[in-house]
């Protein structure tokens, strides 16, 4: 919907830029929507999904992963991973995970949020939402995603949000402010392997304050870890545009995978950021809500990846990155 600025306004008054919600067809989907305030882009796909395909700077190349193969389509008998940023259930099952978000999904524009809500799948009996809201100005975006339990009994689960990343670039993820003994004697978090996770591998770096992962197209075993911070935040640097993303964790509460609010992922193809909610006992008709902040940053250049260097970077970011008003 525009917002329309009256012209009767004095001339020399400066104006909010206006966030605009239209409908396209966006590489051979004919139900989709892009969202601009004329600086950022978001395309969100409705003949799948909740699925959110595109998030970029005006006519700059998409941080997301697009697979070219699976675009424009739907129906099929296999879940298809396609790219962007979705929402699943944690923790990962091979059945209640891969649910089919292959068929239409419902589209609701109120003001300048659009709502997106699958079916209810038949494999899982959830039914997923994704809202979008764009700041009038600037990139922030906040993202809402409800999970809710369509079946007809209570279901134990966690909203986990995945955004893949284009390849090429690297993952910046903080641990939770640092000490020294003996001034602060228990953990501070997990840092959570996997069966396939080898962090001997040249693409893992680790700081005192920080680990990041980087993608490399000639890779071909896949890497992930996890680890909780209640504020939890992970970046992706890509040639010089780099895509923050962030969530609140409640330490009171258990989360997934031995307590993971943030998870990592990647392969020959891509890199995933997720993060994660709780872990809920949802009743039948209930649902859980999981929020995420995103930001796009341009000319972001790292001197070196030290905690100095990447101080440098991120820490004006963290501290400017709030909601999307």
């Amino acid at each position: 919907m525009l917002k329309r600025l009256s012209l009767l306004l004095p001339l020399a008054m400066t104006l909010p830029a206006a966030v605009r919600i239209e409908k396209i067809t966006y590489k051979g989907w004919p139900n989709s929507y892009r969202i601009t305030n004329g600086e950022v882009e978001l395309v969100v796909v409705t003949d799948i999904g909740p699925r959110i395909m595109r998030y970029a700077f005006v006519g700059g190349p998409n941080l997301f992963k697009e697979y070219p193969e699976m675009l424009g389509k739907s129906g099929e008998s296999v879940w298809m991973i396609r790219g962007g940023h979705r929402l699943w259930r944690a923790p990962e099952d091979k059945v209640l995970s891969y649910g089919l978000d292959n068929e239409p999904a419902s589209v609701e524009v109120k003001g300048d949020v659009l709502t997106v809500t699958s079916r209810v799948e038949q494999q899982t009996g959830l039914q997923k939402q994704i809202s979008v809201k764009l700041a009038p100005s600037g990139s922030r975006v906040e993202i809402i995603h409800h999970l809710k339990n369509a079946g007809p009994h209570p279901q134990r689960f966690a909203a986990w949000a995945l955004t893949v990343m284009a390849p090429g670039g690297t993952a910046i993820i903080g641990f939770p402010p640092r000490g020294k003994h003996p001034d602060i004697l228990p953990p501070t978090n997990p840092l959570t392997m996997w069966a396939y996770t080898d962090f001997s591998d040249s693409r893992w770096r680790f700081t005192k304050k920080y680990l990041t992962l980087r993608q490399d197209p000639k890779a071909v075993e896949p890497q992930k870890t996890g680890l909780f911070n209640p504020e939890t935040w992970g970046a992706y640097l890509l040639g010089t545009d780099l895509f923050l993303k962030r969530a609140q964790a409640d330490p009171k509460r258990q989360y997934p995978d031995f307590g993971c609010s943030l998870e990592t992922f990647t392969n020959a193809d891509m890199l995933e950021l997720e993060t994660l909610g709780p872990l809920s006992r949802v009743p039948s008709g209930a649902s859980v809500e999981h929020i995420e902040q995103w930001s796009l940053h341009r000319n972001v250049r790292v001197s070196s990846w030290t905690d100095a260097g990447l101080d440098n970077v991120l820490l004006p970011l963290l501290s400017s990155s709030g909601k999307a008003n």
